[in-house]
């Protein structure tokens, strides 16, 4: 009876879970989630170029012609130098150049191309360059015009230096103390009064320190000749000169050949002559004129340039020393430097009278100075040089 009992509530049981089960509701699928959507592609679209900001007129333009090359370590290199100065300093200014200009005519075609190229003012700095740049100045009196180192002047045109008879002098200091034979050489391009100004500096300074020197100036008709040059400087040292100086375009040969025959050098033009005498060099002189020459084009630029005869030496930064060789002595370097110390101060002056030329004739009297408008014209040698003046 039991048994019967237990199998009934089982069979009871079964039947309830059936009845729930298929009471319940049927599942419904679930949808597969959507693909992932790929974000559209853009096509690359090119920027416009943008154009090139137009090019700025240039404030001034200039013309320069130097008579040799520019890389002479002379006077064309100095000249070259301390015009590229005005484009450092005033970037706006376009510079035309032009070298190996020795000729007038040259002169005058090269000038008349730059101002067709627009040049508003041209700086000539050969001395045969001033009568063909003062011509064009009257044709074009739009354009100023300046001349290195000569005298005419006009509307538009001007000239500048430097004035190197101070540092002559200084040299020819440096050259009496060293000089073991007292006897100096000059070997010079033309005998013009400037020439012969700056060999009596030279010359009196020496004799300021060292009464029994003599010089010997000896001439080779050249700007430019370094044949004739080297052939100079091997006369004078057979001579028995022993400090050779210079007044021509590129002092390298004489340097050279001075250098190579053991003999003691001082340039002129450059400071970079000294490169070309490692042992025998006293010291030298040369153009450092870029701050003039930016002064003078800014004042083309606003409008104020002005005729000016413009003359501007070593104590006004257009010139400078070079520095001393390794065979000078510290007391000789020291009665150097003090002497121009005396100078820059006005005590040493340099052409005050009295003097006297080769024939002990007086050229400038006691009490009286040889000014610079003077020295241009000057022919004559003062006492104690060697050669002729003509």
């Amino acid at each position: 009876m039991k048994s019967k009992n237990l199998y009934y509530l089982i069979t009871i049981c079964m039947t309830i879970v059936l009845l729930i089960t298929a009471c319940a509701p049927t599942a419904t699928p679930t949808e597969a989630p959507p693909e992932p959507t790929t974000p559209p592609v853009e096509e690359p679209t090119e920027e416009p170029t943008p154009e090139p900001p137009p090019e700025e007129e240039p404030c001034l333009i200039i013309g320069v012609l130097h008579g040799g090359p520019i890389n002479d370590a002379g006077y064309n290199q100095a000249m070259h130098e301390s015009v590229m100065e005005i484009k450092a300093n005033i970037p706006c200014v376009e510079i035309i150049a032009a070298e190996n200009v020795p000729e007038e005519a040259g002169a005058t075609s090269t000038m008349e191309n730059m101002i067709q190229r627009g040049a508003g003012m041209i700086i000539a700095t050969a001395f045969n360059h001033q009568y063909p740049a003062l011509e064009l100045s009257q044709k074009y009196p739009d354009v100023i015009f300046e001349h290195a180192g000569g005298w005419e002047m006009g509307a538009n045109f001007a000239n500048f230096f430097g004035e190197p008879p101070d540092t002559w002098y200084i040299m020819g200091v440096a050259a009496g103390r060293m000089t073991e034979t007292n006897k100096l050489g000059f070997v010079a391009a033309f005998p013009l009064g400037w020439t012969l100004t700056f060999a009596n500096a030279f010359h009196l300074g020496a004799t300021s320190v060292n009464p029994d020197v003599e010089t010997t100036v000896t001439f080779t008709f050249s700007w430019g000749d370094s044949a004739k040059e080297a052939d100079a400087t091997n006369s004078l040292i057979n001579q028995g000169v022993d400090v050779i100086t210079m007044h021509v375009d590129s002092p390298t040969t004489v340097i050279s050949t001075a250098e190579s025959r053991g003999a003691y050098s001082i340039g002129f033009q450059s400071l970079h002559a000294q490169e070309f005498a490692p042992e025998y060099w006293i010291s030298g002189t040369g153009y450092t004129l870029g701050g003039t020459l930016t002064w003078l084009a800014s004042t083309v630029i606003d409008g104020t340039w002005e005729p000016i005869f413009l003359r501007c030496g070593l104590f006004d930064g257009c010139m400078a020393m070079a520095p001393f060789g390794p065979r000078v002595p510290q007391e000789v370097q020291d009665q150097v430097l003090a002497v121009s110390a005396e100078v820059e101060a006005g005590t040493i002056v340099v052409f005050a009278g009295p003097i006297k030329d080769q024939d002990g004739n007086v050229v400038v009297a006691e009490g009286e100075v040889l000014t610079p408008d003077l020295m241009s014209s000057v022919d004559w040698f003062v006492e104690g040089i060697i050669g002729s003046p003509k």
